[in-house]
């Protein structure tokens, strides 16, 4: 895995999004086209806000999937992910090819949907997080490391959940849904490229567990250092908790 640790989180975006923006257009430039994955959530408000403010892309030939979606949350929620990816890139930069996943009442029909979309060629870049308990997209520990679906309904744990009531999407913990429909590690591990994005002292934990410790589904952000094209991302928060020979390796 590649890493850099930067300063602050607005360095950090800065930098992510600018090695984003390059791979898009090498990709435009080689096929006609290029093919992402965005993440959501807090962490990424940063990073998509640099990635929106850069030159040289033509985003209509930008195909956009998303990681995840809660189960029967409508796209008008403060927490829904369609309306963040709506409102934070899509409309902001004009991508017109986009596969969001509707899972209100249908998740089968949007698993479907989704599936049928992902698997036509490979996806050039994956832009996500690690979350505080170490999950990657919603696959929370212990995530499913073996599904060769694209997509599969998952369970929430309780710290995702409360991760989602500390960033402010719901008002209460009962609130915050227990199942959402997740693009699934195997899936995600097809990407050519990997850019992980993991700004702010919460994550300190989760990246320290995931980076040093074994790759295993109890750690589901460790699989990514199988991924030869992982680039993680952090900033001084972030990396607060990594041995001082991590810090090195990492700053050689």
């Amino acid at each position: 895995m590649n890493a850099k640790v930067f300063s602050n989180k607005h360095l950090l975006a800065e930098a992510a999004a600018a090695h984003a923006a390059t791979t898009i257009r090498n990709s435009i430039r080689e096929r006609g086209s290029a093919r992402i994955i965005a993440a959501t959530g807090a962490s990424q408000f940063e990073f998509l806000e640099e990635l929106t403010k850069a030159s040289e892309i033509d985003w209509t030939r930008v195909e956009l999937f998303h990681l995840d979606e809660y189960l029967d949350i409508p796209i008008t929620h403060p927490a829904s992910f369609r309306k963040y990816l709506l409102e934070r890139l899509i409309n902001k930069v004009g991508i017109v090819h986009h596969h969001l996943l509707n899972c209100e009442g249908d998740a089968k029909g949007a698993i479907a949907e989704g599936t049928r979309e992902i698997m036509k060629t490979a996806i050039d870049v994956a832009f996500v997080g690690i979350g505080e308990n170490g999950h990657l997209a919603f696959n929370d520990p212990p995530a499913d490391f073996q599904s060769d679906e694209s997509y599969i309904v998952v369970d929430l744990d309780e710290a995702c959940r409360r991760q989602q009531l500390g960033e402010g999407w719901f008002r209460t913990l009962a609130d915050v849904p227990r199942r959402a429909v997740s693009m699934t590690v195997r899936q995600i591990l097809k990407s050519k490229e990997i850019l992980c994005v993991v700004p702010d002292a919460r994550k300190a934990q989760a990246v320290a567990k995931c980076l040093e410790g074994d790759i295993t589904p109890l750690a589901p952000a460790s699989i990514l250092r199988t991924h030869p094209n992982t680039f993680l991302y952090l900033d001084e928060d972030s990396s607060t908790l990594l041995r001082s020979e991590t810090r090195a390796a990492i700053e050689a």
